[in-house]
């Protein structure tokens, strides 16, 4: 239920976003791939894009600090403000890549891999792009990326089954994005568009 957000378990809302990913993955049609995707990607690269939610967390366990400089999931959205853009779309074609032939079964060893690293690391600090911070707060990054991406390729591939997300999920994600929203200078705008009394801007994004 939403009103035990205070007692979140990001690694059980971490596991179910890769999963939920996993399983969409497995549903696409093995003549799509190359299709639209997002924006500069095809379905490949955005696959290969979000697959980098995963990658990133085995790549940064392997890669501790000692210094916590991002306090939050939300902080971190603020530290990667400016990202340059290309570098990201380069990143995606290649993970695209990566994926080889089978991309399903690609991207399902890759989380069940991932999951068990995350269920044995603890609660490490661990390099990020943003910075040093605590695995459990990346976590939650990871989640709204995966999220959010999931429900990219399922418009990209609209004759699949839209994915489904728990409350518990999605009530840790629309946390974080607002958070980051606020910290990022958006809060009113949001506030004014949440309650009715405006809209967000033109490209208005978060992330």
């Amino acid at each position: 239920m939403i009103e035990a957000w205070g007692e979140l378990n990001v690694r059980e809302t971490f596991e179910e976003a890769a999963r939920t990913f996993v399983n969409l993955v497995q549903r696409i049609p093995q003549g799509r791939w190359d299709g639209p995707g997002l924006g500069e990607w095809n379905l490949r690269a955005l696959v290969g894009h979000t697959s980098r939610s995963l990658v990133t967390v085995e790549t940064y366990l392997g890669q501790p600090v000692e210094t916590e400089e991002v306090p939050g999931p939300a902080a971190y959205y603020v530290g990667i403000a400016g990202i340059d853009h290309a570098g990201v779309v380069g990143r995606g074609v290649a993970a695209g890549q990566a994926l080889g032939e089978n991309p399903a079964q690609f991207v399902a060893d890759l989380a069940e891999r991932v999951l068990a690293e995350v269920d044995n690391a603890g609660n490490p600090l661990i390099h990020t792009a943003a910075g040093g911070m605590y695995l459990e707060s990346y976590l939650s990054t990871r989640t709204l990326e995966l999220v959010v991406h999931s429900l990219d390729i399922a418009a990209a591939v609209p004759d699949i089954e839209q994915p489904e997300f728990s409350d518990q999920l999605l009530g840790e994600v629309a946390r974080v994005a607002a958070t980051a929203g606020v910290l990022l200078g958006h809060g009113v705008e949001m506030m004014l568009a949440f309650t009715g009394r405006g809209t967000l801007s033109p490209g208005f994004s978060v992330v």
